[in-house]
């Protein structure tokens, strides 16, 4: 705890007390969606991070010369510039990935994340601290992501990372069968977007209860 209080408020408040998806209610569509496996979040995670980090350095920049009847229309052109650089780099070097991510790789250019950090922070802020804030908040929403795609993959699939994971727990509890031959069923809901629905809502629940918000 100490560690992370001596570090630069931009990036460690959107970790966890003002947290993008648990607090600010923002990006859940895509947590929704490309959750179903942890490999798919990492990615999306990733691309969302460069998006935010690459859009509020920018528009951080352009900021005292940007003209407010433009602004909106700019930080759009921004950040779908940055969104099409992270889609050509998955179709050349993850073609399987970006396949498998679909158009939710595109869809970044409306994450009210990405825009809100733009409005709310980088038009007001120097580049360092800009290029801090996007990152604390794409680790935040990173943070949730992965979450959500690690309990989704475990019970949905019953792997981790591809590995099959439920598959060897057997084996290292040293059971002679292995815990599907034993009656053990994926749960289906997990591979379905009310699965993700249902996990995402109780960690906000859980993280209100920690925090004290749940009375606000």
């Amino acid at each position: 705890m100490a560690l992370l209080k001596s570090l630069p408020k931009p990036l460690v408040d959107p970790l966890v007390e003002n947290n993008p998806i648990t607090i600010q209610v923002l990006g859940i569509c895509s947590a929704l969606a490309v959750t179903v496996q942890l490999k798919q979040a990492v990615v999306m995670s990733c691309a969302v991070i460069f998006v935010l980090i690459g859009s509020n350095f920018i528009l951080s920049l352009l900021r005292k010369g940007l003209p407010n009847r433009i602004r909106i229309i700019v930080e759009m052109c921004v950040i779908a510039a940055l969104v099409i650089l992270v889609d050509q780099v998955l179709r050349a070097y993850f073609f399987e990935l970006s396949k498998q991510l679909s158009v939710f790789v595109g869809l970044i250019i409306t994450n009210c994340i990405v825009l809100g950090r733009a409005e709310a922070f980088a038009l007001g802020n120097s580049p360092g601290a800009s290029i801090l804030d996007g990152l604390g908040n794409g680790l935040g929403y990173s943070l949730v992501l992965c979450l959500v795609g690690t309990i989704r993959e475990i019970f949905g699939s019953g792997t981790i990372w591809g590995f099959p994971l439920i598959l060897k727990m057997g084996e290292w509890m040293g059971l002679s069968q292995s815990l599907y031959d034993l009656g053990y069923e994926n749960m289906g809901l997990m591979v379905l977007p009310p699965g993700a629905f249902i996990i995402i809502g109780l960690y906000i629940w859980a993280v209100n209860v920690v925090s004290g918000r749940q009375g606000e």
